[in-house]
């Protein structure tokens, strides 16, 4: 039985292996330089995903793909059983890497996935007999580019696009080619490529329009609230979370404990705060306002330098801290020891925030933040962030509405905050109500006794003293808080200056007021004296006015938008952006920010206005700021005259529906006739443009297009994925003999001569073409 049972086994096995053997052998791919471009291709695709994601997938990927290409080429004709099982293995053991690295990336998992196909493809170089394998590669290195793209945040990823396309041309061409069975072009005959050749001044030209098109979509392309789907932050980070009681704020431009703070080893948060260096110097790189307490006494200024990334769905003022006690030279949080941690689930990075309800429309913005230098553990975002995605198992927010991390935000750190930004309606808030509850009044009506009387008795003066003319006849009355507070910001920014010599600036006596210095300092001095300070002087000043005539308000930190680029989509943060405002509150309405400082906008970039399509206008301003005046001016008239012409237009077409029956007919007349002149004239604009289209190919090109206007008016039309022969067959399965074999004559030549550089008989075409114009007529005539 055993014996037997063996034979037929082996029986079995000499079956499957002569089966295997009487397979045919599959058509290989004999164009090297078509590998070589391919390879290309996917190299540039892995080097963008590794520079986009700061990984070092290159170090091993690109050594290992080349090591296959050159395998698989050299054994592309043999069936290489063994090898295919264990790339088999190979691609199970990468799904299994993949996924244990998907459970840590759930929130964000366009990182993980690229590392897979980077993977695949590795593996996938070891085996690329056939031009449809070559496909394959061609595909990955397409995602991997796209990939890069959603991840890259610099124009680098711009010089790799670049490069891209540059070498996917000749590849498709290659391809095409193939498909044609077409010999290959020998590497080592250059005289054959370049008889060949490729037309790269219309391939130039087609290059350029892409980019413009792209670019149009780009700045076209509208924002909506849930425009990105996944929301990126981090990997997660490690730390010890006993240590983090929500209270302290790293800063590296403070002391901590008499040590300088340079953030390297991740200082202990011990709720205590930094203190000021010891010089009444600021820091030149980190901005001093980023602390439970600040003096601004201090004296300096910043040496610009990038340290953030934004995208987001509208610009906006990147709040950080905000403060509610003054304390004469500065500021502090006085319940900073009353913040509450907020923790997330296992499975999710996301945190949720809640707000007390406000009867104001909100709008949700998105915002993703990458720092690109050390900051501190305080979570920029605009304001009433109601989801915060962040790579820590907690965070804590204080009763200002800040947020602060368990560690400092270190260079490449990403993380997510979703808003509900506040509309700001001007009508509503001028009939505020002025009644405001302990909570608010306890804390925001602060202001030392030594300078009340004099400050609110100047401050009063301003406001009596003004007319409704001076603020503007679209801003509300001064009898409302709004308009006070509108009016005071505009003064200040008016009246007061910045130093022209920052370092130059003096300080303000010991047990003196930063506001009644800012203000006052310059009474009874000659005219050479510049009342003002720095910028951030300002805000607090204008903080302690409002104080002073009974309106709440505080002083809070953050970023401007920064600069935004087109290019990339992304708001470029820097040091220098960060500054104070002030909030003011309305009760059932929340907190509104107003900025005093001269050369800011009155209020900080919001939501007022539709951002759907806001880029195209950051587009013109980032052009508009690289002209000269008079052509900005001349252009934005053109504009405004064309816009005008138009929207006048419209509004008479649709006011003729509104007329009665005459009107309806006479406006549904009026667009068809308009309709109909388009029509026609877009016709003839076409046949003209065919014809002088036709006159600028060579005259093999010229027949072969002119033979398939005639056959796409009988309704056989060669789609763009067909060869010509495979569309001379289509025409021979639904034309008569006559005509088939006309197109395929024609074809065959177009072919010869377009790939294989071989001279064609033109006056033989011709008559051919002619040919097949009488088969027409005779057709239509039967």
């Amino acid at each position: 039985m055993s014996s037997s049972s063996a034979t037929a086994r082996n029986s079995i096995f000499a079956k499957i292996q002569q089966q295997m053997a009487m397979m045919p052998k599959t058509a290989t791919e004999e164009s090297l330089l078509l590998r070589i471009l391919v390879q290309s291709m996917v190299v540039v695709g892995i080097i963008a995903t590794d520079i986009a994601a700061e990984t070092q997938l290159s170090l091993w990927a690109i050594p290992l793909s080349m090591l296959g290409a050159t395998w698989s080429w050299y054994h592309r004709h043999g069936r290489n059983i063994g090898a295919k099982f264990g790339l088999a293995l190979a691609m199970l053991g990468a799904l299994g890497y993949f996924v244990a690295n998907l459970i840590g990336s759930i929130n964000d998992t366009r990182l993980v996935l690229a590392e897979l196909l980077v993977q695949m493809q590795v593996i996938h170089t070891f085996d690329l007999p056939r031009r449809k394998d070559l496909g394959y590669s061609m595909t990955i290195g397409l995602i991997l580019i796209a990939v890069a793209g959603t991840l890259s945040q610099t124009l680098t990823f711009a010089i790799l696009l670049l490069l891209f396309l540059t070498i996917a041309i000749p590849v498709l061409f290659l391809d095409y080619r193939s498909r044609l069975k077409l010999a290959p072009l020998a590497i080592s005959n250059p005289t054959q490529i370049t008889k060949i050749g490729i037309p790269w001044q219309r391939l130039s030209q087609l290059l350029g329009i892409v980019l413009a098109i792209g670019l149009v979509v780009f700045a076209l392309m509208p924002r909506f609230p849930g425009y990105q789907g996944s929301l990126p932050v981090s990997a997660p980070i490690q730390y010890e979370q006993k240590k983090f009681d929500g209270k302290g704020i790293i800063n590296p431009g403070y002391q901590r404990k008499g040590k300088a703070g340079n953030g390297k080893s991740a200082p202990e948060i011990d709720g205590k705060g930094g203190e000021a260096k010891d010089d009444g110097k600021l820091d030149d790189n980190f901005y001093y306002g980023f602390n439970s307490q600040i003096n601004q006494n201090l004296r300096g200024v910043m040496k610009p330098k990038l340290v953030m990334r934004v995208r987001s769905q509208a610009p906006g003022f990147w709040r950080a801290l905000a403060f509610d006690r003054y304390t004469g030279q500065g500021w502090e949080i006085s319940r900073n020891d009353k913040t509450r941690k907020v923790f997330r689930s296992d499975w999710s990075y996301k945190f949720t925030i809640s707000h007390p309800t406000t009867k104001n429309l909100t709008k949700q913005v998105i915002q993703s933040y990458t720092a690109l230098e050390e900051l501190p553990n305080i979570i920029p975002g605009m304001s009433l962030a109601t989801e915060i995605y962040f790579p820590t198992s907690e965070i804590a927010v204080d009763l200002e509405g800040s947020l602060r991390s368990p560690v400092g935000l270190q260079q490449g750190l990403t993380y997510t905050v979703v808003s509900q930004v506040p509309y700001r309606n001007q009508t509503l808030l001028d009939k505020a109500s002025t009644n405001y509850p302990p909570n608010i009044s306890d804390y925001y009506l602060q202001i030392t006794d030594q300078i009340k009387p004099k400050l609110q008795t100047y401050t009063q003066n301003l406001v009596d003293n003004s007319t409704r003319q001076q603020v503007g006849k679209d801003s509300p009355a001064l009898t409302s808080n709004y308009g006070k507070a509108l009016y005071l910001a505009q003064y200040l920014k008016q009246h007061y200056r910045l130093p022209q010599d920052p370092l130059g600036l003096d300080r303000v006596p010991d047990g003196g007021d930063l506001a009644s210095w800012f203000l006052f300092r310059c009474e009874g001095k000659s005219t050479s004296c510049e009342a003002g300070g720095y910028a951030d002087h300002f805000a607090t000043t204008y903080t302690m006015m409002l104080r002073s005539i009974g309106i709440p308000a505080r002083l809070a930190v953050g970023f401007d938008s920064g600069r935004f680029n087109p290019f990339t989509g992304f708001y470029e943060v820097s040091n220098t952006d960060a500054h104070a405002l002030t909030e003011v509150y309305f009760p059932d309405y929340g907190w509104f920010a107003f900025d005093p400082i001269p050369g800011h906008p009155l209020t900080p970039p919001g939501v007022d206005q539709d951002q759907t399509f806001s880029t195209v206008q950051q587009l013109w301003n980032w052009v508009a700021s690289w002209l000269p005046s008079p052509v900005t001016v001349w252009l934005a008239q053109i504009w405004s005259l064309t816009l005008g012409w138009l929207v006048v237009g419209i509004s008479l077409f649709f006011g003729l529906f509104s007329q009665g029956w005459l009107g309806i007919f006479t406006g549904s007349a009026i667009a068809i006739s308009i309709a109909f002149c388009i029509w026609w004239g877009w016709q003839q604009l076409s046949k003209w443009r065919h014809r002088q289209w036709l006159k600028k190919l060579a005259p093999v090109d010229r027949i072969y297009h002119q033979m398939l206007a005639q056959l796409r008016e009988q309704g056989i039309s060669k789609r763009p994925a067909q060869t010509p022969l495979e569309y001379a067959q289509t025409v021979q399965d639904n034309c008569s003999a006559a005509t088939s074999l006309l197109v395929t004559e024609i074809s065959q030549a177009y072919t010869a001569w377009r790939y294989g550089s071989e001279a064609q008989q033109i006056d033989r075409l011709q008559d051919l073409l002619t040919s097949l114009k009488k088969e027409k007529r005779s057709t239509n005539v039967s």
